[in-house]
């Protein structure tokens, strides 16, 4: 089901726009005939929005799956260990000193992620505590806080800086180009590689560390991986659309309700699920406001943030 609905989201993401292209014209233009207006929209504007955004779900969906099974917090997501600050404040610096290397901003990205998540995690350990999953979100929204901060303060030093961090800030997978995509694809490849790894382990770890242990596996160890593939994911998504929220909040939410307790099902789910609710997010950003687009990062907060608050108030959060 959740591969048919892609499909179909695939081609609407293709059809469908703001613009003054027909879906006739479209369908013209996806075979290579109709104006050459219609083509330039399709092959160098939908073509690589509908990717980016794929694979900014797949991304984020792995990320917060991952997230919350290492947690065991159904309702964390890619801030909670300070991952998207950390990614979001580099790329902040990064346009404040003027880079535009895409190849470097996803870099830059990456290491801006490994840095918060070493921080959060440096001082959850100062008493040993490391593993409370109650200081992991407090020291991650501190950190949070602290960087947003000092994202603010960079936006009053340059103005035209300034226009480009809070057009970034608020998200988008817009303007992007098939090279943007090709910077990040090999840190998104080695982090499915790494939750390839540690997906058994992670079921293992769902018993209880002990169980894990006694199977052979080393929690530590997994821990340290989960934290460096969400980083790559994270990273990388954050490069090419933007500090997005909530997608990885409620990807593996969807992802749990159809494959059930099994962290290695959810992820699979996952690649399926992200996609496609990042494409219907970014659809809908483009028909909502016609002529104009909603910034995708408003829309994903009006739709997560109400989600979120129906399943706290409901009590139905499934158990990891």
């Amino acid at each position: 089901m959740a591969a048919s609905l892609l499909v179909a989201l695939i081609f609407m993401s293709l059809l469908l726009g703001a613009g003054p292209v027909s879906i006739t014209d479209s369908m013209l233009a996806l075979v290579r005939q109709g104006s050459d207006e219609a083509r330039f929209i399709i092959m160098e504007l939908r073509v690589p929005r509908t990717l980016i955004a794929m694979t900014t779900g797949v991304a984020l969906g792995l990320a917060g799956a991952l997230l919350q099974s290492m947690t065991r917090n159904p309702l964390a997501e890619p801030g909670l260990l300070g991952v998207s600050a950390g990614s979001g404040f580099a790329v902040a610096v990064a346009i404040l000193l003027g880079a535009t290397n895409a190849t470097l901003t996803t870099l830059v990205a990456q290491i801006g992620a490994l840095v918060g998540c070493a921080v959060v995690i440096a001082a959850t350990r100062v008493h040993g505590l490391g593993n409370d999953p109650v200081r992991l979100v407090l020291a991650g929204a501190t950190l949070s806080g602290l960087l947003l901060a000092l994202t603010s303060m960079m936006m009053l030093v340059d103005q035209r800086a300034a226009d480009e961090i809070r057009f970034w800030i608020i998200g988008s997978v817009a303007g992007k180009t098939l090279g943007d995509l090709t910077s990040t694809l090999p840190s998104i490849i080695l982090a499915i590689g790494i939750v390839a790894v540690v997906a058994r382990p992670l079921a293992a770890m769902a018993l209880g560390e002990k169980s894990a242990v006694g199977l052979g596996h080393h929690p530590g160890r997994v821990r340290f991986l989960v934290v460096l593939a969400v980083a790559l994911l994270v990273g990388a998504a954050t490069a090419l659309a933007g500090p997005l929220i909530f997608v990885g909040l409620v990807v593996p939410f969807i992802a749990r309700a159809l494959a059930g307790p099994d962290i290695r099902r959810t992820l699979w789910y996952c690649l399926a699920v992200g996609p496609c609710v990042m494409l219907a997010a970014d659809i809908l950003s483009r028909l909502l406001v016609v002529p104009a687009e909603l910034p995708l990062g408003v829309l994903t907060a009006l739709i997560g943030a109400p989600v979120l608050l129906l399943i706290v108030r409901a009590g139905r959060m499934p158990s990891l």
